[in-house]
This record gives structure tokens, sequence and C-alpha cells, in this order.
């Protein structure tokens, strides 16, 4: 049952101030009971990650390249080393837990597909995509969608990871996240990157870097501006995050649009590179979410957009716009990167919790505990 003091648009309107501080609060000014949140924040630092900090793995390879024969080129770009557990707790627009670096800059891995998604939503608001069912052949200034298993595809067919989009972005063939299944990853897989038939766009949900980063490249040919720019000048300096955070490329990914020499950034860190962020600035991306897009009497990202991110897609209900569904609860919605970290959203509770570098499988039973310490 929903909390009567968190239920939809029972909140005041709040804008956080524009540097890295956050209202606070306690638990209990916000519904929450204290002991149970303290239980969370312990179960997730006695539930750490196992991969290494320097995310090197036993044979010495980069993680995100562990599972792939040597042939495929391993990794393209940067990698930082990660921290601890960190993480903290937002209910009602306020800070009510924080815990580990919370500040530091890390590698968020593929949470940046809902980056991708939120920039989507800014080119769909200003008039750049005219409607997400649009083939993507149509605003191409490129090849890449000629063929034709290509050609049919849409915005909402790659946002969704429908559009079996054949091809090859940096080296990397959308064949290297062929049968890719994301509950075997920690754990080796035999058959991921063995080619399979191609389907007919929309038929078929597979999560798949390649594309990924395509999608990445087709918006940059929409903005005809690095699309870190777009998003700090967009969404993340309106909502007052530091300037602390990056994109960064791959080091082969810059394509020359307008006569001019641009970086295109990918949907993750599978070949290092990435976006690197903080917690608190991943709350902020998140809170804008919660919020439906608004912040305080600013509208950044149209609230449609955001109900169009949480619609279940047909082929996978649990996944939205590059968006996951249904997380810990129904209803409850997240942003999730390999290692693990999440931005989980809970509208029905108005709560948020990032969380960096949990144990995958318990990543549950942090949720449990937090959802736990609402007051009954």
């Amino acid at each position: 049952m929903a909390d009567p003091l968190f239920k939809q648009g029972g909140y005041a309107p709040l804008v956080l101030p524009a540097v890295a501080d956050w209202p606070t609060a306690t638990p209990a000014d916000v519904g929450l009971d204290a002991r149970r949140v303290d239980e969370a924040i312990a179960y997730h630092r006695a539930h750490e990650t196992r991969w290494r900090p320097d995310f090197i793995t036993e044979r010495g390879v980069f993680v995100g390249v562990a599972d792939e024969p040597e042939r495929a080129g391993g990794v393209l770009g940067p990698i930082r080393p990660r921290g601890g557990p960190s993480g903290l707790i937002v209910r009602g627009g306020r800070l009510i837990a924080e815990w580990g670096e919370s500040e530091r800059v890390e590698m968020s891995f593929s949470i940046a597909k809902s980056y991708l998604a939120a920039l989507a939503g800014v080119a769909v608001a200003r008039g750049l995509i005219r409607g997400i069912d649009d083939p993507v052949c149509d605003y191409a200034i490129d090849d890449a969608f000629d063929s034709p298993q290509n050609q049919p595809i849409t915005w909402r067919q790659l946002l969704q990871q429908t559009s079996e989009w054949s091809g090859t972005m940096f080296g990397k063939p959308d064949t290297i996240d062929h049968n890719r299944d994301l509950g075997k990853a920690d754990f080796g897989q035999t058959d991921k990157g063995v080619p399979r038939p191609m389907r007919p766009p929309g038929t078929l949900w597979e999560y798949n870097d390649v594309r990924v980063n395509r999608l990445s490249l087709s918006l940059l040919q929409l903005f005809r501006r690095p699309l870190p720019d777009v998003l700090r000048e967009a969404i993340m300096t309106p909502i007052g995050a530091t300037a602390t955070w990056e994109w960064r490329p791959y080091d082969n990914a810059w394509v020359e649009i307008d006569g001019r020499r641009m970086p295109s950034v990918p949907g993750g860190s599978h070949w290092g590179g990435g976006l690197w962020m903080s917690a608190r600035d991943h709350a902020r991306f998140g809170l804008l979410h919660l919020r439906r897009g608004r912040w305080g009497d600013a509208q950044i990202l149209p609230a449609a957009w955001i109900d169009e991110c949480r619609r279940p897609c047909p082929i996978n209900p649990e996944y939205g716009l590059l968006w996951w569904l249904n997380v810990g609860r129904a209803g409850a919605w997240a942003a999730r990167g390999a290692g693990s970290s999440l931005i989980w959203l809970d509208p029905e509770h108005d709560l948020l919790a990032i969380v960096r570098w949990i144990d995958k499988p318990h990543i549950p039973g942090f949720l449990e505990r937090l959802l736990d310490a609402i007051a009954r």
C-alpha cells in the first residue's frame, strides 16, 4: 500500500542548491525506520562486489573482455580503479543516509545507457526526433542503416534493445554480444559471441553494447555536438551537478561531423571508457526522473518522456527505454551497471537509492531491507 505521506503529487517542490550539498533529514523525519536503514547499509558493506578494484581478472585482463576471444580487439578505452561500497538514500528529495566515498568519481558501466535515454528525450523535446517509431535511416548521415536488415530499425527498437542492428562499431562487430545472457555474465558463457541467424528488427530482445554504441553515434549525428556537452548543458548543470564527471570515449571512437572531429561516447564500459560519475551526481539525475523530469520550476525532460522510459518492452516487460523495470518491487525502476551499481527509484514511496559496488546476487537483499524500513 502506498505511503500516504508520499503519494503521487504529495511532496512539496524542492530545489536543491547548485552545489553538491543536499537538504538533509533523519530517517524518522521522512517515515523510515533508522535501525532498518542501518541494516540495509550494513548489508551492502558486507556484500561488496567480487570484482577487483582495478577491474583486472585473475587472467590479467579487464573484466569487460574476459569472455571474449583475443581476436575481438580487447580494451578500447581508459579504465579507472573503483573504490569500496558507497551510496546514499534520498526520500522526499532529502538525503537521509550516506556511506562510503559518495563523491568519488567512478566508472558507471551500463548506467550510462539510461543517460543516453535521457539524451534521446532531449532530442525528442527539441524536435530533432519527430517520433521514436520513425526509422533511424530517415535521420542518418552515414550508410549504417542502408542495408535491408537495418533499414526498418526505429529509434524505439534501439532504445529497447530489440533492433537487431547488424554492423561494426569502432572495431567491435554486433556479433560479439550475440546470445549474451546477463544471468551468466559473471560466471562465463560458452555461446556468447557465437554468431546466430539475424531476426527481423523488433522481434528479439538482446543486451548488446555494440548496438547501444550505434544509438549513441546516431544521437551525436542529430545534435552535431559531443554528447557530454549536450548532457552538461541540457541536464546536469540545470540540476546542480558538480563539474567532476566525465564521459570518456574509446581511443578510436572519433568521427567527423560538419568538418569537426568529435568523440562518440559509449553506453557503458564494456571495453573501457564510459561515464565516470559520483554517487551524488547520479542521485541528482535519479531525482530528476523520480520527479518526472521536473526540477524546481523547470521541466528539464518532458514528463511524457519519463513515462515512455517506463513503458514495458513487449518482448521483455522488465525493460523500458534503456531502464530496468520492476526492480526490487513492482513499479520501481533502475539504471543498472555491471559491477554492480544502480540508481534505484521507487515512485510510490518517493524513495531513491544509489548503490555502488554491491555483489550482484545481493542487490535484492539490500532493496528488501530498505523497503522494510518504510513505516507501515
